[in-house]
């Protein structure tokens, strides 16, 4: 991922308990203030999702679009979940990943994102949107996964 916007945020759980709420697509509109719905389109013979519809409202944003997921994953929860864009109206690319790390008793999770749009954007209103993008789901996956 070119150009991608990365953060990292400590969870007070394990990386098994992490990868379940990255998992649990349905979820995502009780923690993921800009997503309205969610809709699993495909999966593996392991139950992991391989295709994921979103419905999002963010601001002046609007999109439905689906998004191809990897599991590259361990038993334990460590490894990393990507994802790239099948099809959208508003996004051009959306590429991203959560990296689960073991970070002591705790759990390190790194998100990197990088999206285009096919309406023209400059690239630093573009960055400024991705990084609100990145700090608004760590937080939100912290919080849910800390409750």
């Amino acid at each position: 991922m070119a150009e991608s916007t990365s953060s990292s945020i400590v969870i007070n759980a394990s990386p098994g308990d992490v990868l379940d709420v990255i998992a649990d697509f349905a979820a995502y509109p009780e923690w993921a203030k800009e997503v309205k719905e969610v809709k699993v389109l495909a999966e593996d013979g392991d139950g992991w999702a391989d295709q994921v519809e979103f419905t999002l409202a963010s601001g002046a944003l609007k999109d439905t679009y689906v998004l191809d997921y990897e599991w590259d994953v361990v038993e334990d929860g460590t490894g990393r979940v990507s994802w790239s864009l099948v099809s959208a109206q508003v996004l051009k690319a959306m590429d991203g990943s959560y990296t689960i790390a073991q970070d002591g008793d705790r759990t390190k999770v790194t998100y990197d994102l990088a999206v285009d749009l096919v309406i023209p954007m400059l690239g630093a209103l573009k960055r400024k949107a991705e990084k609100q993008i990145v700090s608004t789901a760590l937080a939100g996956l912290k919080s849910r996964v800390e409750r």
